[in-house]
């Protein structure tokens, strides 16, 4: 099987089988090999570990990987053994999620613009130790961010519609994975995965 399935994600959860990452197969498989997780079937909840799981036979089309004597089946789904934390899972910081976050409108004028119309603001400019993070960064039109410029929002004499501040986490898993499994739907609801992000 080709090389690549060792990048495709699986979904880990935790002992109370609650998700709580998106994982890569290679890692996966490492877990259960090592016994640290064992592999759900999603249709009747069956648990596998390493062994009874390389036992099971592979369906014709199944994607699986090719081990030295026998073939695997990708796992899609592994509970932890040791692990009953709920680790808050937080959205990645980028220009991506900061448009969503602020669904595309300058947060001084409050119109809606195409991306190419808008930009990146430090509400604490940078040139006054003004940081990258959720909290420091708004959406803003061109118009906007030029005469805001390089100043305080108090100096240029504007104000923020809201205050920027971090995503909800349930957002976390919606914005890291592109590639969604359905077998996944079983332990994570749709309102989980369709979460507007608002501030």
């Amino acid at each position: 099987m080709r090389d690549t399935c060792l990048a495709d994600p699986t979904l880990v959860l935790n002992k109370n089988w609650l998700p709580i990452q998106v994982c890569s197969v290679r890692r996966a498989v490492t877990m259960l090999f090592k016994g640290l997780a064992r592999v759900v079937e999603p249709e009747d909840y069956s648990l596998y570990d390493f062994e009874s799981w390389s036992d099971l036979a592979i369906s014709n089309g199944e994607p699986y990987l090719q081990g030295v004597s026998r073939r695997i089946r990708i796992p899609e789904v592994i509970v932890l053994h040791g692990c009953d934390r709920f680790r808050r899972p937080q959205v990645v910081f980028t220009r991506r999620n900061l448009f969503r976050r602020d669904g595309n409108s300058c947060q001084y004028c409050g119109r809606q613009f195409s991306t190419e119309n808008l930009s990146i603001d430090h509400v604490v400019p940078r040139c006054a130790g003004g940081v990258s993070s959720w909290s420091n960064c708004v959406v803003a039109c061109l118009s906007c961010n030029a005469r805001k410029g390089g100043r305080s929002t108090r100096e240029a004499g504007m104000r923020l519609l809201r205050e920027p501040v971090e995503p909800p986490s349930q957002s976390a898993f919606t914005l890291h994975v592109t590639r969604r499994k359905a077998s996944w739907d079983h332990f994570v609801s749709e309102a989980y995965w369709n979460t507007e992000l608002k501030p």
